[in-house]
């Protein structure tokens, strides 16, 4: 069923809680729905969401928000190893973790947690704890509103890169409809993770669920509940450094965390660098800075506004940079 309403408040659809509204609100339950739509009737911008949990609307969306509630999951290859299932784009990313981790199948469990829908996580490609949606998915359908067709994309072809993916250089052209995941019964517990090696480093014959049920609460000791505080997860992109920017930032430190990614360059913990600059628990007016977790902005009274969390992004960049030489980039969509 289509539902189409007007000066739609779009509170409950971003979890940074920011009172704000669009022109004009559209969901649609299936594909077949959504390729039937008149476009053209609309009101631009046109802009689609998924649960809202990686944005921060600056202010009243004056055009046409689109939003999915494609909630289906088909296994489709069910292989003595390997098991792809489709997805529709508007399933609760960790249920669907929660229910694959429960049939013992791997690939997903190091994703636990994450709020959003399936269809935004694969545009944005989420990753957490040493994994990547980009993993385990095989291919994404999608509706190409440029040429009003139905589409389909290989994993290659998605351009998949640090929270980033073709999906987003290509912004407003394609709606994402549905996901192919290939997940595995092959035991492929991922344990890189500092955090998570140390709680297993005695354990084998783990379980996708127990790597679940460590992964949540390594997330609760970090980071809040959307539904108790507002924000955007991960506020910020970890940077990425050359050789010689990190033998800088290093300079006058005994040890900086950091990880050395392909072609040899470094990323550095954006929130190592935020609480250095004594931002940790700082708060300005309604905004603040997650006293457990530098890299997350909260609303911390539930009465911010779009001004007060970018003024205190724009503080924390200029503090960042003055210091260390780095900007930081956000890692949440300004709409």
């Amino acid at each position: 069923m289509v539902t189409v309403e007007h000066n739609f408040d779009l509170s409950a659809l971003n979890t940074f809680g920011m009172k704000v509204s669009c022109d004009t609100y559209v969901e649609y339950s299936s594909s077949q729905e959504l390729q039937s739509l008149d476009f053209d009737s609309f009101p631009k911008p046109w802009l689609h969401i998924g649960g809202g949990s990686n944005l921060l609307f600056t202010g009243d969306f004056k055009g046409t928000v689109f939003h999915s509630a494609i909630k289906y999951v088909k296994y489709v290859d069910m292989g003595l190893e390997e098991v792809l299932l489709t997805v529709g784009a508007g399933v609760i990313l960790d249920e669907l973790v929660k229910e694959t981790c429960g049939y013992g199948l791997w690939g997903l469990e190091n994703l636990s947690s994450i709020p959003g829908e399936v269809g935004a996580a694969a545009v944005q490609n989420v990753g957490a704890y040493g994994v990547e949606v980009k993993d385990v998915i095989a291919g994404v359908v999608c509706f190409d509103l440029q040429e009003r067709k139905k589409v389909i994309f290989k994993t290659p072809e998605c351009a998949y890169a640090y929270r980033d993916s073709m999906f987003k250089r290509e912004k407003g052209r394609y709606i994402v409809t549905s996901v192919l995941f290939r997940l595995t019964r092959k035991y492929s517990p991922k344990l890189e993770y500092k955090g998570l090696a140390g709680l297993f480093a005695e354990k084998e014959n783990l379980t996708p669920s127990e790597i679940r049920e460590a992964v949540i609460s390594i997330r609760k000791e970090k980071l809040p509940d959307p539904s108790e505080i507002g924000s955007a997860g991960s506020f910020f992109k970890n940077p990425v450094l050359s050789g010689a920017q990190f033998a800088s930032v290093a300079q006058g430190y005994d040890t900086v965390p950091h990880y050395i990614v392909e072609g040899g360059f470094v990323k550095v913990p954006a929130a190592w660098m935020i609480e250095q600059c004594g931002f940790k628990g700082h708060r300005e007016g309604n905004a603040a800075v997650y006293e457990k977790q530098p890299l997350v902005l909260v609303n911390a009274t539930g009465a911010a506004t779009p001004e007060e969390i970018i003024s205190l992004e724009n503080r924390i960049i200029e503090a960042v940079k003055n210091k260390f030489g780095v900007e930081l980039h956000p890692e949440v969509e300004h709409i």
